[in-house]
């Protein structure tokens, strides 16, 4: 039986699970439509929820609202320049060209279900007057690949304007979790450490085609902080955690198709010594950007594949076993 986060059972969120006997997922359409759980059926939850899941089960969407640290996996749309520039509905935000929180209307607003199967699930957002688009998620196992996970989202313009903007999956992760990336050489990685004197900066490596974040703790700082910007030369990441293996697979884009202040992978790393519980680690993507006209959509997607790991927690075992995976032609390196 999938086991997941203690939190489930006090959690007052709708949860629609979808499993076969190889992976399960827990789904909700409340707090933005997002997944609270995802592993291997009798693993732990392979994802970070936080504790608003259960304490703040339904929050109130405004266009002053705040983020609430549900994580779980979630859609953006992007650049994150432009989150509040293109509405008229908070002036301090938009004169601000605040780059935080996200737009309330698409991580906070409750979703309908539109349609839930033995293998699928499709949520549809409300219109958002914030970023002036509707989402649609569909959640689904597939065929013949017990293993696998499909997340497919389209956004749609639903203003009688032109809005421009990407589709942004965010999958939060425990920040120990250990991330790598098929990269051509570092001239395609782009590092921006957060640091001051609590936050030290980030530490991350790369070998044989492989770009890694570490995730150890520092010596001279109280933690980490930092965002890396990636552009892939092959369209996934793999992340380890645990006995667990995820490795979520897209599609592989050009790097002028990816807005430019973006990276069609980015890692966000944020966590402290004295509390390494509520550390966290994103393993973002980003679609391509596009201007969309009045009524017209884009989608994108992403596969998750998750494996059984009992190897060495080591970035030496972990990288050995990917190229395993590359002779098999489950991945390319």
């Amino acid at each position: 039986m999938f086991l997941s986060s203690s939190l489930s059972v006090q959690a007052e969120v709708t949860r629609i699970p979808l499993a076969n006997d190889t992976v399960a997922l827990e789904v909700t359409p409340d707090i933005g439509g997002r997944i609270l759980s995802a592993g291997l059926v009798g693993k732990p939850n392979f994802l970070r929820i936080g504790d608003a899941v259960v304490s703040e089960p339904h929050p109130d969407v405004t266009p002053t609202s705040n983020n609430v640290s549900y994580f779980g996996h979630e859609t953006w749309v992007g650049p994150q320049s432009q989150w509040w520039v293109h509405q008229l509905l908070n002036d301090e935000r938009r004169q601000a060209k605040a780059v935080w929180p996200p737009d309330p209307f698409l991580i906070l607003a409750k979703n309908a279900v539109q349609e839930t199967s033995a293998q699928h699930i499709v949520l549809q957002s409300p219109n958002s007057p914030i970023s002036g688009v509707a989402m649609q998620k569909t959640f689904s196992l597939v065929d013949g690949k017990p293993n696998q996970i499909r997340l497919d989202v389209s956004a749609q313009n639903i203003r009688d304007s032109n809005v421009a903007w990407d589709i942004w999956f965010n999958s939060r992760v425990p920040h120990s979790t250990y991330v790598y990336v098929p990269v051509a050489s570092m001239n395609d990685v782009r590092v921006e450490d957060f640091t001051d004197a609590t936050y030290g900066p980030l530490e991350h490596s790369f070998n044989n085609g492989i770009f890694a974040l570490k995730n150890h703790s520092p010596t001279t700082h109280q933690g980490r902080k930092g965002k890396v910007f990636v552009q892939p030369k092959h369209g996934w990441m793999a992340a380890f955690n645990e006995q667990q293996l995820l490795i979520i697979q897209f599609t592989l884009q050009p790097k002028n198709s990816i807005h430019p202040e973006q990276g069609q992978i980015e890692l966000y790393q944020e966590f402290l010594n004295s509390s390494l519980d509520e550390g966290l680690l994103e393993l973002e993507v980003h679609a391509p950007y596009k201007k969309l006209k009045p009524r017209e959509s884009m989608s994108a997607s992403e596969t998750w594949t998750l494996l059984p790991y009992t190897g060495e927690q080591t970035p030496e075992a972990h990288t050995a076993f990917l190229h395993q995976l590359a002779a098999k032609n489950l991945i390319s390196i």
